[in-house]
């Protein structure tokens, strides 16, 4: 079945747009629309993927910091401290598993 999720506001500059979903897993559209916007220090319990179609980005996960472009991914561990700052505009694609269930109930 397929269904269509409304893009929401994220952080400032971010847009997030669930993609598709399961219990299982999570496929998640994140627009960087504006150079400098972030993707704020957070951890959560889900594995996550993170695939950039756009854009250019530096990120930190844990005690690391590195920059990824088009066409690169990483894992994220359960549980790390993570985020990210938007160098050039553009989109990231995540995968979390399981399913982020407070993307499915709140636009934050």
């Amino acid at each position: 079945m397929i269904k269509t999720f409304p893009e929401v506001p994220a952080d400032p500059g971010v847009t997030r747009q669930v993609l598709s979903d399961s219990p299982e897993l999570m496929v998640v559209a994140f627009r960087f629309r504006e150079e400098g916007a972030e993707g704020r220090m957070h951890s959560h319990p889900h594995v996550q993927s993170t695939y950039v179609e756009s854009g250019r980005f530096a990120f930190t996960v844990g005690d690391q910091s590195f920059e990824v472009m088009a066409g690169q991914s990483f894992v994220i561990p359960s549980g790390a401290v993570h985020g990210c700052r938007c160098l050039e505009p553009g989109t990231l694609i995540d995968t979390f598993a399981p399913r982020r269930d407070d993307f499915l109930t709140s636009g934050s």
